[in-house]
């Protein structure tokens, strides 16, 4: 009998997602393994890969549409001597998506390929000379698309002649696509995109992804919900920029640590020695977590996401700085596992090398603090009645004030202070 494709749960607080693109079309031959689909998460884009093998008969939901439950029937595959006849209603089983959000998703997808002729349904990408699907990575297709590259020209070195990021990046650039041509202004005026507002101000549409909807609606949950409590610390820096200096030197090249890497540490290091900020707000009781897993900021493409460093009070600065670097290249690269980027006890957000010297960040429930780093900047500072010039940085501890209060935030910035102004702390 023909075999249900279901919306998986790609993380354990997964509810519904948007099914982004479809890789394949009704008709096509598909093999356990295969890619079927994109899948947008409230964190990353995931691949969903087939589990049983057969004809796509039938897709139901429409690649752009939002909101689809977990479990609810995307796609029906067909086994051997089985044809659309022996499919039957399967919309009806589902719990959450209309016909009309099927065909809104649908008509949105017809107005992007009219506005962009490059920007082909599923069905159409396909070599033309041989009719054979196009298999890449979601990367390499962006990499291709920023760089104006047709991936039927590539070989791909892949896994069955799948294309992925280096063989992208080894090709020769094309021109740029019509769609990043689109929103050039025109010669003598805007851009066909552009729009103008009631004020006659032009503008052009940057559609918002599920990431970003969905971070910016817990970021007003934890503004509205989250009693927030801040303190702010000056840490003198010239005993850490020394002791980096001298690390990365012995290291020869081997590795290189970096602020953070000493940010990351001693972080973990003020958690496990006072373990009463180590927590997060329950309406039973408040958890007190007894590993410092250090969730750390990220900029993606696709809006902020946070990596997480386990038991980061565990492990070596050389350690930390490796995984830090390898985290965070997968997150902008939208590879990330959920429980990569899910939990986590206590967040890191660092815009120090963008020249930023202090602000407050928002909360990330259910965890209770977040610690915001500011930039290092040389002042004159009064030392035991002598002026000296220090390298400083302002940290500000954001709380929530409901576990985590005023001293008991003090308290943890003053531990925090210690290792950042005494490095070598750290590694006993």
């Amino acid at each position: 009998m023909p075999i249900n494709v279901t919306m998986p749960a790609l993380s354990p607080t997964m509810t519904d997602g948007t099914l982004a693109k479809w890789m394949v079309k009704e008709g096509d031959s598909v093999e356990a393994g295969d890619v079927i689909a994109e899948i947008e998460t409230d964190k990353a884009t995931m691949e969903v890969e087939a589990v049983d093998e057969g004809i796509l008969g039938k897709i139901v939901v429409s690649e752009g549409t939002e909101g689809v439950p977990v479990n609810d029937v995307i796609a029906v595959l067909l086994e051997d001597g089985e044809s659309a006849d022996d499919i039957g209603s399967v919309e009806s089983q589902n719990s959450g998506i209309s016909e009309s959000q099927n065909k809104k998703a649908e008509e949105v997808s017809q107005v992007a390929r009219q506005k962009d002729p490059s920007a082909q349904a599923p069905q159409d990408d396909r070599k033309a000379d041989k009719g054979d699907r196009i298999f890449a990575s979601p990367l390499a297709k962006r990499i291709a698309a920023d760089k104006g590259i047709d991936l039927s020209t590539i070989k791909g070195s892949g896994p069955r002649g799948r294309i992925v990021k280096a063989d992208v990046e080894n090709a020769k650039a094309g021109a740029k696509p019509a769609a990043q041509a689109a929103v050039a202004p025109a010669a003598g005026g805007y851009s066909e995109d552009a729009k103008v507002n009631v004020y006659g101000m032009p503008y052009v549409e940057v559609p918002n992804n599920n990431i970003k909807k969905v971070t910016a609606r817990r970021l007003t949950e934890a503004k509205q919900d989250v009693p927030h409590f801040y303190l702010s610390v000056e840490c003198v820096l010239d005993n850490l920029l020394a002791s980096r200096k001298e690390l990365n030197e012995q290291a020869n090249g081997a590795y290189k640590l970096y602020v953070n890497d000493f940010i990351i540490k001693a972080s973990a290091m003020a958690l496990k020695a006072y373990p009463a900020a180590n927590v997060s707000w329950n309406d039973d009781a408040v958890h007190q977590y007894l590993h410092s897993d250090i969730s750390v900021a990220v900029a993606t493409p696709n809006g902020l996401i946070t990596p997480i460093i386990k038991q980061a009070e565990t492990k070596g600065l050389q350690a930390i700085s490796d995984e830090m670097k390898e985290l965070a290249g997968r997150a902008r690269d939208g590879k990330l596992k959920p429980e990569e980027f899910q939990g986590g006890s206590f967040s890191i957000s660092n815009l120090g090398m963008f020249g930023v010297k202090n602000f407050q960040a928002i909360v990330n429930p259910p965890q209770s603090c977040i610690l915001a780093v500011g930039a290092g900047e040389q002042l004159p500072k009064v030392v035991n009645g002598e002026i000296k010039v220090q390298t400083v940085m302002t940290v500000t501890l954001s709380t929530d004030h409901r576990s985590v209060d005023g001293a008991v935030g003090a308290e943890f910035l003053q531990y925090f202070k210690r290792y950042i102004e005494s490095p070598v702390s750290m590694l006993v």
